[in-house]
């Protein structure tokens, strides 16, 4: 079925083509109505009989929802064409504009992922006696409230909820599952006349909890605490903060979902191989600490996760990505709103891509202020950290002239700058911005005034992953380049090797953990594949020649999609039946190094040029042979047995 727009002028302040659109996108685009919230509210309720009818208005979504709700339909859609598009400074056309936002709306969201969260309430409190316990009081009907004082001259006189004495040692975990470690941990003896006594203090005492109130206005428990979900912190000298946080933690008892940011293919991780430390890239970004190294491959907790995609820019493996929404569906709708801007009739498309807040930005600027220009495209993501130089360089072949992120105030600005920095030196200087302002007039001001690069001349669209789609954008946007000099850090690159150092060990090819690395069976070589090339800095670390250094850079020739031999050697022939096995370098440093030990003294040091079966024979065949065992004992017989009886 095709889907239906219901549009509305609002009260005539945007002019909506509604012909055009249909014409653009293949819909059925409805003449916009004035007043489709007040006055024709009789045409929206007409509207909600057809289950393909899309609302072109967010701001009153509450009323067409309680409006289905009265006549027994589900809510129906809601897409903002006023605030992105129609209300803006701009005189240019918005049907460009209008008809990307469409094709964007129009693609099918994958479900979201989420996993069942159960919090029974149980609460810590910590912080002062005075706010700790005023908030005990007013947690008490909600909650299962346990407060922990540092002094027990503040224990109250009360039992309608749980005082304790003591001091945190440590607290782990998130909500619904927080654990904590106390110190000096002194319970209440509820029995007996006067004030209450207290049991002898214990250390190392665990308990868990679901909800943490911590009112020390001290250092938090936990890293980015405004990320960590059960986590309330307030400062005890601000009541209004404080009166917020007990309102929050009031209401977290139940079941909830959280959402399951990322997904991880370890098999891809380049973390580790044989305890030598390679890529720490997501490791060194996660500002919440849900990711932890397991060995080989990192590991991600996805109760703490608080899904800020900068772990998944910053992947050069793709073994860990952004899931909520996936990438595959973020490069989808960068394509689709370039397609469909251009082939509207528009040229040079700029992209603003922003989160919730800049969503808010946008909305205040179009309502009082200048709004977006007409070629400004804006793109709203869950996690702005997630739109890392792959989806950057994607957008730029795609069609748009440039992209501007626009963070918010939780946003990571240095892992957004390094993805900009490898944009910017994939496509060209100056294509990639960052618009870092929490004003909406600034913000409109600075697009209005900046000028957009020529776009590509022939836009694509590849597909597969953000490695092969980064590379194919960049063979567009250069098509007359070969290679393209990248900052330190790029996860794409050359391995160059000293061949005057390197021995064909081979330890660097065991380890390789994307196979960009090989060797040939049939002879000592070193080969090597630039496109699989992570420049995760194993093969550098496991060298034990020290031969390995990198030369970051972006091979678009298909030299880089086959393999190069780095270095290859004759194998050394063994000295006593001529077999090929190693490489002569190889051997002769072994050989050279070993000469002056005891061990290999005499003949011994011939048997390092020899290959392994000659090796075996000849250690047999030696005076001090390994394999010979001390003179075996002689059988015992019955007659011997019988020899030492005296019956007889």
């Amino acid at each position: 079925m095709v889907k239906s727009l219901i549009t509305c002028d609002c009260l005539g302040t945007q002019t909506i083509d509604a012909e055009g659109l249909s014409n653009a996108t293949g819909l059925d685009v409805r003449p916009p109505c004035s007043a489709l919230c007040t006055t024709q509210i009789n045409i929206a309720q007409a509207a909600l009989a057809d289950p393909d009818a899309v609302f072109c208005c967010t701001q009153e979504a509450r009323l067409f929802e309680e409006l289905a709700e009265g006549l027994d339909r589900p809510a129906p859609p809601t897409l903002d064409l006023r605030d992105r598009a129609g209300w803006s400074a701009d005189d240019t056309l918005k049907l460009p504009k209008m008809s990307a936002l469409i094709a964007d709306a129009m693609l099918p969201a994958d479900a979201e992922k989420t996993l069942d969260v159960v919090s029974e309430g149980l609460c810590l409190i910590l912080g002062p006696a005075a706010v700790a316990l005023d908030a005990a009081e007013q947690l008490k009907d909600h909650l299962g409230v346990t407060v922990l004082l540092s002094d027990a001259a503040d224990i109250p006189d009360t039992r309608a909820y749980d005082v304790v004495v003591g001091r945190l040692r440590r607290a782990a975990g998130a909500f619904g599952q927080f654990d904590v470690v106390i110190d000096a941990l002194q319970q209440i003896e509820p029995g007996g006349r006067g004030a209450f006594t207290l049991t002898d203090p214990r250390d190392g005492a665990l308990s868990q909890c679901d909800i943490i109130l911590d009112l020390r206005g001290d250092t938090a428990l936990f890293p980015a605490p405004e990320k960590r979900d059960g986590y309330l912190r307030a400062d005890p000298g601000h009541a209004p903060g404080v009166a917020a946080a007990i309102m929050a933690a009031s209401h977290l008892t139940g079941t909830f979902e959280k959402t399951l940011y990322v997904k991880t293919a370890p098999l891809l991780c380049a973390h580790s191989r044989a305890e030598q430390t390679g890529c720490t890239n997501c490791l060194d970004l996660c500002p919440t600490g849900a990711i932890t190294s397991a060995g080989e491959h990192v590991s991600t907790d996805p109760m703490i996760c608080a899904g800020c995609g900068a772990c998944s820019a910053a992947c050069p493996s793709g073994a860990i990505t952004y899931d909520a929404p996936a990438v595959d569906l973020t490069m989808r709708r960068v394509q689709t709103m370039a397609k469909a801007f251009l082939d509207a009739g528009g040229t040079a498309p700029r992209l603003l891509v922003h989160n919730a807040h800049g969503a808010e930005m946008v909305r205040l600027s179009a309502r009082h202020g200048r709004g977006l220009p007409a070629d400004v495209i804006p793109l709203e993501m869950s996690a702005i950290g997630a739109f890392g130089h792959a989806e950057a360089v994607a957008a730029l072949a795609a069609g748009f002239a440039h992209v501007t992120l626009l963070p918010g105030p939780t946003s990571d600005i240095p892992a957004l700058e390094t993805q900009i920095a490898l944009a910017n030196a994939i496509a060209g200087a100056g294509k990639v911005a960052l618009l870092d302002t929490p004003d909406p007039d600034a913000m409109s001001d600075a697009l209005f005034a900046g000028e957009a690069p020529a776009p590509v001349a022939q836009p694509v669209r590849p597909m597969g992953t953000r490695r092969q789609i980064a590379r194919q954008a960049a063979k567009a946007l250069h098509p007359d380049t070969d290679r393209i000099a990248l900052p330190d850090g790029a996860p794409y690159g050359a391995v160059v090797v000293d061949t005057d150092a390197c021995t064909l060990c081979l330890s660097c090819v065991s380890l390789c953990p994307s196979g960009a690395l090989g060797d040939n069976s049939d002879k000592p070589q070193l080969r090597f594949q630039e496109d699989a090339c992570l420049q995760c800095g194993l093969c550098a670390n496991i060298c034990p020649e020290d031969a390995i250094t990198y030369a970051p850079r972006l091979d678009l020739t298909d030299a880089a999609l086959t393999q190069t031999i780095l270095n290859e050697e004759e194998p050394f022939p063994c000295i006593e039946c001529g077999s090929l096995f190693g490489s002569k370098s190889a051997i002769d440093r072994i050989t050279d190094k070993l000469k002056d030990h005891a061990m290999f003294a005499g003949d011994k040091l011939r048997m390092i040029q020899m290959c392994d079966n000659c090796r075996v024979t000849a250690q047999f065949h030696a005076d001090d042979n390994p394999f010979q065992g001390g003179e075996r004992p002689r059988v015992r017989t019955t007659d011997d047995y019988l020899s030492k009886r005296r019956d007889h």
